[in-house]
């Protein structure tokens, strides 16, 4: 039997590899996200609005509707958007680039993980992660 938290990890572990790829790479990557289905499977998840360099936030929403829609269908049961983006650091509150994982679970379980990184020499150095609430919008409240 697995836990909201157990799934979570497991979808960051299945992510976060692309993500350091890409960073690594090519610098950058587009928003996509993975999900675990009913059964315990995990999918990679992509959006595409049909333009050849599509805006962040365009396909952050394409994705979340995508999530929405299996999660009423009863397809996941925990889902995993990947994004990049400005943060704080808590420790020094620095500004840091990270890759964010947001994560959402269908037994209210809702949290955003952050990678915080920066790039040197064509080298990926991850720094200390950290989280935050989520915003709990993919399942409906129980």
């Amino acid at each position: 039997m697995s836990d909201p938290k157990s799934d979570c990890q497991a979808l960051i572990g299945s992510v976060l590899p692309f993500a350091e790829q890409m960073l690594t790479t090519h610098g950058a990557f587009i928003p996509f996200g993975g999900a675990m289905r009913a059964d315990g499977q995990i999918v990679s998840i992509a959006g595409y609005d049909e333009n050849e360099h599509p805006q962040s936030t365009n396909v952050i929403a394409l994705m979340k509707d995508g999530f929405v829609e299996g999660a009423r269908r009863g397809e996941y049961k925990a889902t995993a958007l990947v994004y990049d983006v400005r943060v704080e650091l808590p420790s020094t509150e620095e500004k840091s680039d990270a890759i964010a994982v947001s994560l959402n679970h269908r037994d209210n379980y809702s949290v955003v993980v952050l990678f915080p990184y920066k790039i040197d020499g064509g080298e990926l150095i991850l720094g200390a992660v950290f989280a935050q609430e989520g915003e709990a919008d993919i399942f409906p409240a129980q």
